[in-house]
């Protein structure tokens, strides 16, 4: 699910030097309840590395996931990605196709989502094709008749040559810390939740971030990678303030790590809270985890995009959707 989060860029950036006495293990923050909302308070460098085994980057790093807890099943003209622990999943469960859909492609691409996944899970009851191609397919009039909408999700990277260095110091309020899966999920999820209030039905949306969460916290222990969060100091409580995660690719040495879910709390944004919590988590996994590209994936219209530019990210080649809403 791609979030349309409203953020802005603001001044509060961390200095390098905090943010290295900041990346340790903490204690859980078990006990932290969010706050509700009425509270005061690529250029090129995709080309380089993608399609290192036929898929784009966009598309390679999202299977990261897939790949530790799911299935990805080569089925010769498109990917199986089947993740039986989330069936509502729309993107853990979906057909990856490396050519654009035509005239008549709909009867047997449903056919095919219908006996490999639906017929499986019923909870899938979601339809949705991934299209790993580099310019914007169209999208033919049965699929249009049937209700599939396309999407677009554009794919930045970061090197450390491109990084920008935080200029400025994250104020004593807060703190980065590297969270403590899945001990600190709850306040994870329920954070999560509020960012995306009214956006998804939910009590749905819970069960599927809780599942999410459970599946980073069994990456965090395989060495895989770890949830990272701004917290607050509010009335001598510990507030989740922003969170994201950053997982490696499974390709040993491939040096690829990919953001998942970079969200803000509603009542915490404009702050420069989302700057702060990126530059924090690119230094971490440049200088902690050894990663050589990070990726991160968005709405191109989202303005957080702006954000990430600003950290010196680039945009590269897009990924393409086809997803219709279940019925």
């Amino acid at each position: 699910m791609t979030s349309r989060k409203v953020a802005l860029v603001g001044r509060c950036l961390l200095e390098a030097q905090t943010l290295s006495e900041s990346l340790q293990w903490r204690g859980p923050i078990g006990a932290m309840q969010p706050i509700d909302g009425a509270t005061k308070h690529g250029d090129h460098l995709d080309d380089a590395v993608s399609r290192s085994d036929g898929l784009s980057l966009g598309w390679r790093t999202d299977l990261i996931f897939a790949r530790f807890d799911g299935e990805v099943v080569d089925r010769g003209d498109h990917l199986l990605v089947r993740t039986r622990t989330n069936p509502t999943f729309w993107w853990g469960n979906f057909l990856l196709f490396t050519y654009a859909p035509c005239a008549g492609d709909l009867d047997r691409w449903m056919a095919l989502f219908d006996e490999e996944i639906a017929s499986a899970q019923p909870e899938s009851r979601h339809r949705a094709f991934g299209i790993d191609v580099r310019e914007r397919p169209r999208l033919p009039p049965d699929f249009t008749a049937a209700g599939f909408e396309l999407a677009e999700a554009s794919v930045l990277t970061l090197t450390r040559e491109q990084w920008r260095a935080p200029t400025g110091a994250l104020p004593g309020q807060f703190a980065f810390q590297v969270l403590d899966l899945p001990h600190d999920s709850a306040a994870v999820v329920d954070q999560q939740v509020m960012a995306d209030a009214g956006r998804f039905e939910p009590t749905g949306y819970r069960v599927f971030a809780e599942r999410q969460m459970a599946r980073y916290a069994a990456m965090q222990r395989a060495g895989r990678g770890h949830w990272f969060g701004l917290v607050a100091q509010v009335d001598g409580r510990r507030v989740l303030v922003a969170s994201c995660g950053l997982f490696r690719d499974v390709a040993p040495g491939d040096g690829a790590g990919r953001f998942q879910f970079v969200s803000t709390h509603p009542a915490w944004r404009r702050r420069g809270l989302c700057t702060a919590l990126i530059h924090a988590v690119c230094r971490h996994g440049f200088e902690a985890m050894g990663l050589r590209t990070l990726v991160m994936v968005a709405d191109p219209d989202d303005v957080a995009i702006g954000i990430y530019e600003s950290v010196g990210y680039r945009r590269g080649a897009s990924t393409w959707q086809l997803e219709r809403a279940p019925r």
